[in-house]
């Protein structure tokens, strides 16, 4: 599996956290910045990392700003993105298993390391159950080729 990375320079901080424990569970990483607690623009890295999971880079991504709402709405904007902003396991897990989400995002401001690594945890143990939430993943497409 390959899971593609970004942040911006609030996010910086948890990105390393988050790299080794997805490299610890056999993970490739693709890092599409930040690189450094500079300044910069989250949007860059929100249109980056969902790029690459459209593309075919990457299977899954994962994103960290500051609060990972502005990060998730900017990826949200890329047309396939399936993008969540998660605090607590629980919502991680729904996410994959209901609504089939490829995009985890998360703030650094909001979380600590411990509670992002049980968060990704809980979204890549999760498995997309298929049946009646196809038809809803479907419905949401269709909202997206309306625009």
């Amino acid at each position: 599996m390959k899971i593609a990375i970004g942040c911006d320079h609030v996010g910086i901080i948890l990105k390393p956290v988050i790299t080794e424990h997805l490299m610890q569970r056999g993970i490739t990483v693709i890092d599409k910045g930040a690189h450094s607690d500079t300044r910069t623009d989250y949007p860059i890295y929100g249109k980056a990392v969902a790029e690459a999971v459209v593309s075919g880079e990457a299977d899954l991504g994962i994103l960290i700003c500051g609060s990972g709402i502005g990060i998730s709405i900017t990826a949200n904007k890329v047309n396939g993105i399936r993008a969540v902003v998660c605090s607590e396991p629980y919502s991680a897990k729904l996410s994959r298993s209901h609504n089939n989400t490829n995009v985890l995002a998360f703030g650094s401001r909001v979380i600590g390391s411990e509670l992002a690594k049980m968060i990704v945890d809980a979204w890549l143990d999760s498995a997309f159950e298929g049946e009646r939430h196809q038809t809803r993943v479907e419905m949401i497409a269709d909202v997206e080729k309306e625009q």
